[in-house]
Parts: C-alpha cells; sequence; structure tokens
C-alpha cells in the first residue's frame, strides 16, 4: 500500500533531492528500479503492469525501468541489485541495462558499507552466488571488491586445480551450502593466493602461505564492509584453517578441534569439502576418502562426548584452588591447559580423580 510519490533530481546517487505526493500510479510505478518491481494491483486484484514486468518475469529478464541510466544515477546500489536479483531467480539482465552498469558502477562508491554488505550477502547466499563473475564482468567488484579482480587474472599452474584462483572461487561458492559463513569464507579462502604465487623451474605454481594471507585479507575486506565481530571470527578461522590436513586418527582430530574451536570444525569439513569439489581430478578420491575418515572419527567424538575444551573438562579452576590451594592466575590457566593436554591424549583420563591426582604431581615439580 503506498502513497504516489514524485521525485527531483538524485544529487548524492541515493537520495532524491525533493519528494512530493501528487504523482499519479504510473509516474509513482516509472520511479522503480526494475519492470518486474515496477507493478501494482488494484482492490479488485486488477495488476497493473505499464512496463512489462509480467514479460520480462517469463522470459526471466532484469530491465530497468526506462532508461536504464536514469535508474542508476537515481540509486547506484541498483546496479548490485541487478546483478543480486539475477542470482536469485536466475535470470539474465537486459543488455542496454547491462551495459549501462558497465558505464556507472564507479559511482557505487558513494554508497555506504553496509548497503553494499547487504546485497554482496544476498548474492553470495543466493542459488547462484557464482553470479558475482557477472558482477566482475560489469566493472562492480573493481569498485566494491578489488581484491576478488585480482583473483580473476591469476592462473593455478597445478596439477591440483583447473580453474584460475577466481573462477575456482565460483564453483567452491556454489559446492557449499547457502549459509553466509559459509559462502563468505569460500569467497576468501584463496584470496591471498595471487600475492604468494611463485613458480618453479618445471613451471609449476605453487601458493605457499596462502591461507595466512587470505585470512588477513577477509579480515581487512569484512571490517570494511561493516561485518559483525562474530561473522569476521568465523570467516576469518575458516579461512586460516582451511588448507590444514587432519590426519583421520582420534587424537588428531581432537588435537585439530581443540586448536580450531569446536563451532569452527564442523564448518571447516564443509568448507574442505567444497574446495576439494572446486579442484581438478588429480587425488581427488584420496582427499575425498581423507575427508570421509576424519568425519567418521569426529562423529564419534561426538557421541563419546570426548573432552576437546577446558569447558568440558572435568574439573576447573574453582576445584584446583580448592583442592590444590593455587591462587587465581596465569599459573592455573597453564595447569588446566596441561590437563586439558592429558585428556586430549586419552579421553579416558577426563575424571575428577585422574586430573586432581595429576595437577597436584604437576605442582610438585
Amino acid at each position: 500500500i503506498t502513497t504516489f510519490r514524485r521525485e527531483g533530481g538524485y544529487a548524492d546517487a541515493r537520495h532524491p533531492d525533493t519528494v512530493t505526493f501528487d504523482a499519479g500510479l504510473e509516474e509513482d510505478l516509472s520511479r522503480r528500479d526494475f519492470t518486474i518491481n515496477a507493478m501494482a494491483l488494484d482492490r479488485d486484484g486488477t495488476v497493473i503492469d505499464p512496463f512489462g514486468g509480467q514479460r520480462d518475469l517469463e522470459r526471466g529478464l532484469i530491465r530497468c525501468v526506462g532508461d536504464p541510466v536514469e535508474r542508476f544515477s537515481e540509486d547506484a546500489l541498483r546496479m548490485m541489485r541487478a546483478v543480486r536479483f539475477s542470482a536469485q531467480l536466475g535470470y539474465r539482465i537486459e543488455e542496454e541495462t547491462s551495459n549501462a552498469i558497465r558505464v556507472l558502477a564507479p559511482d557505487l562508491k558513494k554508497i555506504s558499507a553496509e548497503r553494499i554488505q547487504t546485497e554482496l550477502v544476498k548474492l553470495l547466499t543466493s542459488p547462484h552466488p557464482d553470479y558475482l563473475r557477472m558482477a566482475y564482468e560489469t566493472g562492480i567488484t573493481k569498485v566494491v571488491l578489488p581484491e576478488f579482480d585480482l583473483c580473476m587474472i591469476t592462473e593455478q599452474k597445478n596439477p591440483h586445480h583447473c580453474y584460475t584462483v577466481g573462477e575456482h572461487t565460483l564453483v567452491a561458492m556454489q559446492a557449499v551450502r547457502a549459509d553466509k559463513v559459509l559462502r563468505l569464507a569460500m569467497l576468501f579462502h584463496d584470496m591471498g593466493k595471487p600475492l604468494c604465487v611463485t613458480t618453479d623451474e618445471e613451471g609449476i605454481d605453487h601458493f605457499h602461505g596462502h591461507p595466512s594471507v587470505s585470512e588477513e585479507i577477509a579480515g581487512n575486506v569484512l571490517h570494511r564492509l561493516k561485518f559483525d565481530n562474530d561473522t569476521i571470527y568465523m570467516v576469518k578461522k575458516l579461512v586460516k584453517y582451511h588448507d590444514q590436513y587432519i590426519e583421520p586418527q582420534p587424537k588428531n582430530v581432537r588435537c585439530a578441534i581443540r586448536k580450531m574451536g569446536e563451532d569452527v570444525f564442523p564448518l571447516l569439513l564443509e568448507v574442505k569439502e567444497a574446495d576439494v569439489q572446486a579442484q581438478s581430478d588429480f587425488l581427488r578420491e584420496k582427499k575425498e576418502k581423507n575427508l570421509k575418515d576424519v568425519r567418521d572419527v569426529y562423529q564419534r567424538i561426538l557421541e563419546e562426548k570426548q573432552c576437546v575444551s577446558l569447558k568440558t573438562l572435568a574439573i576447573n579452576g574453582k576445584d584446583l584452588i580448592d583442592q590444590t590451594g593455587m591462587k587465581p592466575g596465569k599459573e592455573l590457566g597453564e595447569v588446566l591447559n596441561e590437563l586439558l593436554d592429558l585428556v586430549t591424549e586419552d579421553p579416558a583420563r577426563n575424571t575428577r580423580e585422574y586430573l586432581l591426582k595429576a595437577a597436584k604431581e604437576r605442582l610438585k615439580r
């Protein structure tokens, strides 16, 4: 339900300079962004569609209402919305609309980071996150995510890969479920590769140290786009550990869970699986078997409720203070972590009696 509006110019490419409420319905619809969003319904159920929105729905087409240059000049974020709607609906962008984006993409510099973030997340969590390629081809990412542009032109001449870094990223995002943190992790997991590439004497590319560089880039970009701290923390952790090999033995998996975090580890398995799916067939069966074996071990750890963190340790700091006379402080934390080491080695040790005895013996040394 709306009051018909007429808007003046858009000096800031975002807000109308003036708004009046004496327009008719068609004039009100004419200021909408795309034809599929410029339809109305009267009280009798009649569709009013002066700009061909129903036809464009049938054709699967994203097309601006009227002159696309005018529409994008009114609000530059509409260019990202065009790609986002395309990704959500699986539609193509009409040629004149697409050409206008190529011309006006630099205007996205005027748009706030928060609004950019919202559209990016909607695109990435859509059924077609690989449509980020469209944002690259129209010049959008050059403005809002230039780090990705560098990935698109970075080759991976390596038996493990069959795409550029950027294309691998697009395939990997499609291979993971549509969760914000997971899709962001796949977006950033290899973003440090362009800065780490070296080529050996046989012409094979290597990317030593890229996880830590990618983690740093992820943190910088996510802060720049005003993401919340929890999202930044999770994405950085997943990027940091995405390439770390995990031996499918109970002790090794427990160590990995403890190191990476109980909340991070199950997501990491999804990240690693998507990463493999976006690589070449080289050693794929071996990689997939490793992941399956790690997942099986992890499931057994969960079922047996094995201790992998201080919160499930059979004793806590208060117990040490009460039973050993220890004082609060740094040493208390060190002792608790040493006890957790013992339990990580052998979950059967996670009893109050065993751990108190071990703590007292440690304090005698």
